[in-house]
């Protein structure tokens, strides 16, 4: 992990495309101001997890159901019945 010490009104810049500025600290609080292209994506890492979990449980149930139409479509004799 990358530590950089900035003050208010200082920025960093990301890729030659995204800009990072300090816009203000207030106690424990910093608030950050980016800028970036709009094909960028920037969310905060929580929501960035909750939606990485969703879509792995997404994934699953998607496979789950996939092998479940492939045995139904082979008309395979059901070992039960034998």
């Amino acid at each position: 992990m990358l530590y950089l010490t900035r003050k208010e009104g200082e920025s960093i810049i990301i890729n030659n495309s995204i800009e990072l500025t300090v816009v203000e600290v207030r106690g424990r609080t910093v608030k950050l101001g980016f800028v970036f292209p709009p094909e960028a994506s920037i969310l905060r890492k929580e929501l960035h997890e909750r939606i990485r979990q969703q879509n792995i449980a997404a994934a699953a149930e998607a496979d789950e159901s996939l092998f479940h139409d492939v045995t139904i479509n082979l008309d395979l004799p059901d070992p039960k019945n034998e």
